[in-house]
């Protein structure tokens, strides 16, 4: 067992491949190794070529980091047939295998859900890719901003931002973090089925059926068009910066009104039923920053949360490293790769049985090599540098 998990993690005992890149899958078997599982990561020689990715602390990939850590590396040239069969040897000795390629690509490897279902039934592979594993657009090469695009989020937003007529550029990889989380339920579901079956499955995580799900109500919508505009949620301007009001609830209503001293608003009849607010909302925010602007955030703040009235402050995400609930809470962990420590994000949930967080160190390129060798498959030392020199873990011998 690794020496980073504590005993009684769920997934203790559990051990994963992980031959993901990118973001997606990468994630996904974080949040397995989180709960406990030994997840192996494979890659090639040189790294994933997400160790190269910007924040770098002395040539070490903090973004890198947030996705791997608490995994141990095994560094294998997946060209070499020595390579191939070692990870042939792994699979029997393996519960769950995670890959995000482009579909067909494992196939070609000869590590593809057949080939390896014959070497272990009970195995639960899950593929993470853009369009998933099939249909005509299977084989099209996908990142989260091409399904952000194409799925209709993007023209959503731009639709709700109101003062745009093209999409805005964007860095935030929602499909992807979308498609790590569903794939690792998925995984989970597929375990209590094998517990019960004896029998592994394929597992078929496409990110824009993942961003489909987060269009819960534009889908709807596109099926029965509405005439009445949407509510969308935007800054109200105060003195010194913007601050978000949210008075969803008829109680939320009733309180702005009576905090901002705007009492006539309850008989307006733009504002009396929720329908009509949502109708009207952008007209009542302006009204309500007539109030907003003659004060500062923290003043509006201070009266809106006594009012009980739903409200935010814009922040930059650098504040929220510091903000004492999300400490109270346990939201960051800390994590350590050769270039130091710095924080991580556990993942978004906490169990009373079980001490959830991030494993502490971020593995270097095949750092665990041979004692994974050693222990998962029994080889001597002898073994394992023939298959150096055979060119397994990369510098093939021609």
């Amino acid at each position: 067992m690794p020496k980073q998990q504590t005993a009684g993690l769920p997934l203790e005992g559990v051990r994963v491949l992980d031959f993901s890149i990118m973001l997606a899958g990468p994630y996904c078997a974080r949040l397995l190794a989180d709960v406990g599982a030994e997840v192996i990561k494979i890659e090639p020689p040189e790294g994933d070529d997400m160790r190269l990715r910007t924040p770098l602390r002395d040539g070490h990939s903090a973004y890198f980091g947030q996705l791997n850590a608490g995994k141990r590396s095994l560094a294998l040239d997946l060209k070499s047939a020595e390579a191939i069969k070692l990870v042939h040897g792994l699979v029997k000795e393996t519960d769950v295998l995670v890959e995000n390629f482009r579909p067909g690509v494992m196939d070609r490897l000869g590590l593809g859900y057949e080939a390896l279902r014959a070497i272990n039934p009970r195995l639960i592979y899950c593929s993470i890719s853009g369009y998933g594993q099939s249909g005509p657009a299977a084989e099209r090469a996908a990142y989260a901003m091409i399904v952000h695009a194409e799925s209709g989020f993007d023209r959503s937003l731009m639709r709700y931002a109101g003062d745009r007529e093209r999409p805005a550029a964007g860095a935030i990889f929602v499909a992807d973090v979308l498609g790590g989380i569903f794939g690792y339920a998925a995984i989970q579901t597929a375990m209590v089925q094998r517990a019960r079956t004896g029998t592994g499955q394929r597992i078929d995580v496409a990110l824009m059926d993942c961003m489909l799900n987060l269009l819960v109500y534009e889908l709807q919508e596109a099926q029965f068009p509405i005439s009445a505009p949407r509510s969308a949620y935007g800054p109200v301007r105060a003195s010194d910066g913007d601050i978000l009001v949210a008075p969803i609830t008829p109680r939320n209503f009733a309180a702005l009104c009576e905090v901002t001293g705007q009492a006539e608003l309850l008989d307006d009849p733009r504002f009396k039923t929720v329908p009509g607010r949502g109708a009207n909302w952008t007209a009542m925010m302006e009204i309500i920053e007539k109030w907003t602007e003659r004060h500062t955030v923290r003043e509006c703040m201070a009266a809106l949360d006594e009012a009980g009235v739903p409200f935010a402050e814009y922040r930059d995400p650098v504040e929220a490293l510091t903000d004492p609930h999300l400490l109270q809470r346990g939201a960051f962990a800390t994590i350590a790769d050769e270039a130091g420590e710095f924080k991580g994000v556990n993942a978004p949930w906490k169990m009373s049985s079980a001490p959830i967080s991030m494993q502490r160190d971020i593995p270097a390129i095949g750092a665990h090599r041979d004692e994974l060798l050693s222990r998962v498959l029994g080889l001597s030392p002898a073994a394992i540098a023939g298959l150096a020199e055979a060119g397994a873990f990369g510098g093939r011998k021609e």
